[in-house]
């Protein structure tokens, strides 16, 4: 059985340009929504695994990779919208939704307000808790501040400098992969293909979205890591009895990726999944 080609594609929108990945498979169509700090890359074994039968999307969120970043809230229902555009774009009306992290809270978002566009989700580690008084900060490039690479010594001037030290702030060898997925090299330097200004804004823009969940109807399958921090156990829980359709699964392995941290268990949960849709 020979790999799936990618091909790699920018999506002329109303809203952004953007970037991403498409198998141009035949088959139901699963659309793939990276985390925060992330780019489409993080779907490449999950590409391999499902492209033969599924056609597999994954953009580069706004913000992200090669997608636009422009001046924007980055809001979770500005993000949702994005992705209405491409589906129309593709003109493809109905998908299943896979979201890890602050993807997780977008395919949320639209499995809830885009029901006609959605077959099924998988929200993988992320709650739907948010603070109880959003920061909203000025879209003032001056007052932004990523809080997790401000104080990263951006632009590195080498690669074997910029390896060293994400390896030194990375938890695991699959969040050093993550970053590295985003490195790039400039005339500057190396630096990070998101916008830290659009990862500050939308950090300060995220809100709770608890009261989505009874309103989503279709299948939603809920992974946590094991012990995750990102989705506690208590709001684990909640999610899953506000949910009307719920699968949840904890892995057995406790990286946030938890779509690359045991691959052969979370394909074991994902089969499930499908089977149900």
């Amino acid at each position: 059985m020979g790999k799936t080609k990618i091909y790699r594609t920018i999506a002329k929108l109303k809203s952004i340009d953007m970037f991403y990945f498409d198998t141009k498979t035949k088959g139901p169509t699963i659309l793939c929504l990276h985390g925060r700090g992330g780019r489409a890359e993080t779907w490449s074994d999950f590409i391999q695994h499902y492209g033969k039968q599924y056609r597999i999307i994954a953009p580069d969120q706004r913000g992200h990779g090669l997608s636009g970043k422009p001046i924007a809230e980055y809001t979770t229902e500005e993000m949702a919208e994005d992705i209405i555009e491409l589906l129309n774009f593709l003109k493809i009306d109905s998908v299943i939704l896979v979201g890890h992290s602050m993807g997780g809270a977008v395919v949320g978002y639209l499995a809830a307000v885009y029901p006609k566009y959605v077959k099924a989700v998988a929200i993988l580690d992320k709650s739907a808790a948010g603070p109880a008084e959003p920061n909203k900060l000025p879209l003032d490039k001056s007052q932004l501040s990523d809080p997790m690479t401000k104080d990263w010594p951006l632009p590195f001037d080498t690669l074997n400098e910029s390896m060293n030290f994400i390896k030194q702030v990375s938890a695991s060898t699959l969040e050093y992969q993550y970053f590295m997925n985003s490195l790039v090299e400039t005339v500057e330097g190396y630096k990070m293909m998101f916008s830290p200004e659009a990862m500050a804004i939308g950090i300060a823009h995220y809100e709770d979205w608890f009261h989505l969940l009874p309103s989503t109807k279709c299948l939603v399958l809920l992974i946590r890591a094991k012990g995750s921090k990102l989705l506690s156990n208590e709001d684990f829980i909640k999610m899953q009895s506000l949910l009307p359709n719920c699968i949840p699964h904890e892995m057995s392995h406790p990286d946030h990726s938890v779509h690359l941290g045991n691959k052969e268990e979370f394909y074991e949960y994902f089969d499930e999944f499908l089977m149900k849709i």
